[in-house]
């Protein structure tokens, strides 16, 4: 199957689970839109990349808490691309504390990147999907959403939220022929998850080690074919979350 014709936005794109899922969705045929929020450098590395399997690739830094940024971000797509069939919500953070010593800036960035960013990017790019009457919506969520991680309490409320707005969008847009499902991973090697201590987390997952980010661009790449698929919650995690 093939994603031939069609153009795919990507969020935290540069680097991580998202330029493995850039790149597997590239591999598909799907033009990419990149938005990034760190090093230009390393965005500009994984346009060469991504335009090196032959698709049209833009990078764009934007901010996905902003709903400005994310609304001036979108416009600026649509000049480079005639339409939008794939938005993937996988920009996010950590700031990890217990929630005793928990800030409240801390509480917030991490609910503004993590959910509200998902919630800019469906606003701005919805109506775009509704007027064709088709599209593929896919979140990133975490098993920590499922599950809760102590000293994780901003994170897992922030990706348990996450999978209450994949449904409530699933439920509204369906009627205009637009999918919206979460990718639940478990831990994967990234730089987020570099700090951990692995040998402990291995023992926990039942398949016996970590996931990668091409495991979770796997199953992307999946709800960006499948028509008939809408408000599922897909983990990828090992069997860690049984």
């Amino acid at each position: 199957m093939t994603l031939k014709d069609k153009a795919a936005i990507v969020t935290g794109g540069s680097r991580g689970i998202g330029k493995a899922i850039a790149l597997k969705l590239a591999s598909l045929g799907a033009d990419i839109a990149l938005i990034y929020h760190g090093s230009s450098d390393k965005a500009a590395e994984c346009i060469k990349e991504i335009e090196s399997l032959g698709v049209k690739a833009c990078a764009y830094r934007c901010d996905v808490s902003s709903f400005e940024e994310t609304k001036q971000t979108v416009a600026e797509i649509r000049k480079e691309f005639p339409s939008v069939e794939i938005l993937v919500n996988n920009a996010g953070i950590t700031d990890d504390t217990l929630i005793a010593m928990m800030s409240e800036e801390s509480w917030d960035r991490v609910i503004d990147t993590n959910l509200k960013g998902a919630f800019c990017m469906i606003r701005h790019t919805a109506p775009l999907m509704m007027r064709r009457k088709t599209g593929r919506i896919i979140n990133i969520s975490s098993v920590s959403g499922l599950m809760g991680n102590p000293g994780q309490a901003n994170y897992s409320a922030s990706k348990a939220g996450i999978i209450g707005f994949t449904k409530s969008c699933a439920k509204e847009l369906a009627g205009r022929g637009i999918t919206c499902n979460a990718i639940a991973p478990g831990f994967i090697a990234t730089d987020m998850t570099k700090d951990i201590e692995e040998e402990n987390i291995v023992k926990a997952i039942p398949l016996g080690k970590m996931g990668t980010p091409e495991d979770i661009a796997e199953a992307a790449a999946f709800l960006a074919l499948s028509p008939y698929i809408t408000g599922e919650v897909i983990r990828v995690d090992g069997g860690i979350s049984m």
